[in-house]
Formats: structure tokens, sequence, C-alpha cells
């Protein structure tokens, strides 16, 4: 007799809102699209574990191969657990001239993330802080080089950023999580 080892599941209150996003979306095109981005803003990390991957993938016959790419391939779907707040600095050709790299170095310090998931290639960073306050992220480009640097902070975007107005922006969300 074989023993089959059960896969992990994932929590069923997670089963029962990704039935209810799949549901939902039944039917339409890019409704994967629609399933992943309703399931991770779900999951209070803001992320997509691969248990719940594979149930979206088994829910609508859709290959997990396929499913794991179309997470991968888009920035805003995480794979690892994020932070209660998201900064990403721009990092295209305007806002590297006017200093954005200055901007993420400084706030790697200031995070205390400095060091970790650091492969040296700083235009390309995605790393939470251990304690989950926070996500440092880059991006290519948020299509608004009239404002380098750029910074968003909580979905809110600051243009002509320096460190300065960097370090007061991080300091307000801190204290607005702190009431």
């Amino acid at each position: 007799m074989k023993s089959k080892l059960a896969k992990p599941q994932p929590p069923l209150g997670d089963r029962e809102f990704a039935d209810q996003a799949i549901a939902a979306c039944d039917d339409r095109t890019g409704a994967l699209l629609s399933i992943l981005e309703k399931v991770q803003e779900h999951n209070p990390h803001k992320y997509l574990p691969l248990e719940i991957l594979e149930y979206i993938a088994e829910k609508t016959d859709i290959p997990l191969a396929q499913v794991y790419s179309v997470a991968t391939f888009y920035a805003l779907f995480n794979l690892e657990p994020q932070g209660g707040h998201t900064i990403c600095i721009c990092r295209g050709t305007a806002c590297h001239t006017r200093g954005s790299r200055n901007l993420l170095e400084r706030l790697k310090l200031e995070l205390g993330v400095a060091d970790i998931g650091d492969d040296g290639d700083a235009d390309k960073v995605s790393v939470t802080t251990p304690d989950r306050k926070f996500s440092l992220r880059t991006v290519a480009c948020f299509g608004q080089c009239a404002l380098a640097p750029v910074v968003e902070v909580d979905h809110a975007i600051y243009g002509h950023m320096n460190e300065q107005a960097l370090h007061r922006e991080v300091q307000a969300v801190e204290r607005e999580s702190g009431k």
C-alpha cells in the first residue's frame, strides 16, 4: 500500500476567500490576474504563499506552472511576506541621475536592511524589515520623470524627493502606525 503524503493546504478561511474570488471572476478574460490580486490583498502580509497558488491552480484548472509564471512575472505580486508599509524607489534613468541611488542606500541604512537580501544590485531590491513594518522595493520606472527622483510611500507618489524629505515621510508613517 502506497502512503500518500498530504500536501499542505492553505487555511480554510484563505481557501474560502479564494473560492469567492474565483467565482467572482469566472469566465472572464484575465481572470487569473484578478484572482491573484484579490487573494494577495486578502492576505494580512500581502503575499501569495505557494499553497494558495497550488489551490488556485487546482480550482481553476490552470497549470501550476502558468499560475506561478503569472505571479512571478508581474511586479505587483509578492511570493514573500510584506511589511505593513511599502516604500518604492524609482531607479529609472531620470531618477538615477537625480540621486535615487543615494535615497535607496540611505533608506536601507535607516530601516536596517542594508545587508538583507542584497546581492549587490541596487537596481533590483525587494526586502522587508525583520519586524515587518516596512517593505522596501525598487521599480524600473514610475513614468513620472519630470518629478525625479520619485518615491512611492504606501501608494502615494512623492516627487523631487531628497534624503531629508524621505526621512520625514518614514517618520510620519511610523508615527501614524504607532497610534
